[in-house]
């Protein structure tokens, strides 16, 4: 089962993070196998983090809670919330098989969180700039609750376009980049 989580920094978490940073990456090593994509949300300045987000392959919802909250940045208190949701892997690849590599461009992830019904359930056909692309889905898989998507593109306006506005009740964009070890 593939679950998409998204830590969203608390403010003033900046230092906390950078002092948890090698936790952080040793934690996320014990699931290196699992990772489908990983990375830090940016702030307009491209440099400060603002989340973290993580898709990644385990058993089952209880696996993918603790996943999500025994993160050493969650149980240290650099996070204000987090988004758990399943996930279904579009595109059936993980950022590492994306063509346009981890450099050069922009890249953004992009959250349409539902109203009532499902939306881009489909892939776009003009995928060649997509990284990751599935719905949020309930614990059960059942229920559509929205779609996340990593993209290169030039802008976060052309991210945006990515998912059709009128099907959502908000579109989140926010920087990110393709994460783990430097």
């Amino acid at each position: 089962m593939e679950f998409f989580c998204y830590h969203r920094d608390r403010p003033g978490s900046v230092t906390l993070r950078e002092e948890l940073v090698e936790e952080h990456w040793s934690y996320m090593d014990g699931f290196e196998k699992e990772l489908i994509a990983r990375g830090p949300t940016l702030a307009g300045d491209g440099d400060t983090p603002t989340g973290s987000v993580h898709i990644v392959d385990l058993p089952d919802p209880a696996a993918a809670r603790a996943f999500a909250f025994d993160e050493p940045g969650y149980q240290a208190g650099a996070y204000r919330d987090v988004l758990l949701r399943r996930w279904r892997n579009l595109l059936g690849r993980t950022m590492w098989d994306f063509p346009g590599g981890r450099t050069g461009g922009n890249r953004f992830l992009v959250l349409g969180l539902g109203p009532e019904r499902g939306a881009d359930l489909a892939v776009p056909s003009d995928q060649d700039e997509l990284i990751a692309f599935g719905p949020l889905l309930s614990d059960d898989g059942t229920t559509w609750l929205g779609t996340a998507v990593l993209v290169k593109a030039p802008d976060a306006d052309t991210a945006r376009a990515v998912l059709a506005p009128h099907r959502y009740a908000d579109i989140e964009v926010h920087t990110w980049e393709f994460g783990g070890r430097r």
